[in-house]
């Protein structure tokens, strides 16, 4: 890793590159800095920081922005509202005809997808700012005017900064995708989720320091530090496993030339889906406990009751999380995969599987292949985003140690490390005149 670093450190063209997706994202951290106006930010803390909120969206929120919501700045809303936008264009890419066309025009259907998934994002930034603005002014009292004509002043500006500041990411991202290296949007994802590590250290640091009063945070802790780097050994080793279906294309002469009559294979990847499912998961289990800090929140009765039977802490939560991250996966590699259509994609181009015919047994074959991998992959992601939960729960430690963090760190880290050393080869290879 370092060492691909330092060869790309030589490469003036790539240096350039490093240095403006650096400046990129330290523009992204002074902007997690800026406050907005008329939002009292120890209020907001405080209200993050009640055990109550920790599997709400608020608190899913916090993590994604890099803590940038309870500082409540003006990069509060990070990229969730691109992030959903750009699921919504994909299921609908599959649902409806038209955009589906769109998408199989090449680089013109990607650049007018791109520019719907942006007005997207708009409309979905002005509903989550002012859904947010709502419940800070109605529950935690961060909002410092809340009637007359001061009320609606603020109420324009906080909703305007959230808004304004969730596009002003996404022009960051783009800005990446450009003229720097990596994904923009994982890139800046990556950035606010890293900055969180020293208070994660810092917290650790504590614990350790308490074990002079509770001797048992002598062993959790080291043993957290243990399972926290294999956890990062895992997530590589099964971001980066495959499995390889053998494809022998016939032979074909044309005039006096062969052509085909080679071996390739075609790769699945076992963790096909990436951090989605984790993330259509949390999204959806963090409604309950929203809509409790809406109607009530310091409740007791049979519904507040209910809803909070699906706070982060609870066991009902890491059974839902389990089966729901299964269920999102195995969904999204059925509207991503299309088995009968990478048969005929096979059998136009005189291609087969060996000891299988063509046609449908092909298609029950990569069905029976990918349905067998996405089960690893669920279990994989399900068993990683319910650990940190269990160990919590188990060392009654809190900790922001989220295995939804740890894959999007490790997957945007590798993900740029790849092109890194995609652009050296194209920059080193040697064509027939040279």
């Amino acid at each position: 890793m370092f060492q691909t670093l330092k060869n790309a450190w030589h490469i003036a063209d790539l240096r350039k590159k490093i240095l403006y997706t650096l400046m990129i994202l330290v523009l992204f951290r002074l902007g997690t800095a800026v406050p907005v106006p008329f939002l009292d930010a120890q209020v907001l803390q405080q209200m993050l920081q009640n055990p109550a909120n920790a599997g709400n969206l608020l608190g899913y929120l916090d993590i994604l922005s890099g803590g940038a919501f309870a500082r409540a700045t003006i990069f509060a809303l990070s990229i969730t509202p691109y992030i959903t936008s750009s699921i919504v264009i994909q299921l609908l890419t599959v649902a409806i005809p038209a955009l589906e066309r769109m998408a199989k025009e090449g680089e013109d259907g990607r650049k007018k997808i791109n520019k719907i998934t942006r007005y997207v994002t708009v409309a979905l930034a002005l509903l989550q700012a002012w859904a947010y603005y709502t419940l800070l002014r109605n529950q935690s009292g961060a909002v410092m005017y809340r009637s007359g004509f001061a009320g609606v002043f603020s109420a324009i500006v906080i909703i305007a900064a959230f808004m304004g500041g969730a596009m002003l990411i996404v022009y960051l991202g783009e800005r990446i995708d450009e003229h720097g290296i990596g994904n923009g949007i994982s890139m800046i994802l990556f950035a606010g989720i890293v900055s969180r590590g020293p208070a994660a250290i810092q917290k650790l640091w504590i614990y350790l320091q308490m074990g002079s009063e509770q001797p048992m945070y002598y062993f959790t802790v080291p043993l957290i530090v243990v399972l926290f780097l294999a956890l990062i050994v895992v997530i590589i080793i099964m971001t980066n496993a495959e499995r390889r279906i053998p494809v022998q294309y016939a032979k074909k002469v044309v005039g006096r030339k062969m052509y085909g009559g080679q071996s390739t294979f075609i790769p699945i990847k076992v963790n096909m889906s990436g951090v989605l499912p984790i993330i259509f998961a949390s999204s959806l289990l963090a409604i309950p406990g929203t809509i409790k800090a809406f109607v009530a929140p310091n409740g007791t009765g049979f519904w507040a009751n209910f809803l909070g039977a699906f706070n982060y802490n609870t066991p009902l939560y890491a059974v839902l999380y389990f089966i729901l991250i299964l269920a999102f996966n195995y969904f999204y590699v059925a509207i991503q995969y299309n088995p009968i259509e990478m048969s005929n994609n096979l059998r136009n181009n005189s291609g087969t599987i060996p000891g299988i015919r063509p046609g449908r047994p092909t298609s029950d074959f990569i069905a029976r292949i990918i349905s067998k991998i996405t089960l690893v992959g669920g279990i994989f992601l399900a068993l990683v985003a319910v650990l940190p939960i269990g160990i919590g729960g188990i060392t009654k430690m809190n900790i922001a140690l989220g295995g939804t963090s740890i894959i999007i760190v490790v997957g945007v880290a590798l993900d740029t490390f790849r092109q890194l050393e995609s652009q050296m080869m194209m920059r080193h290879y040697k064509g027939f005149l040279e």
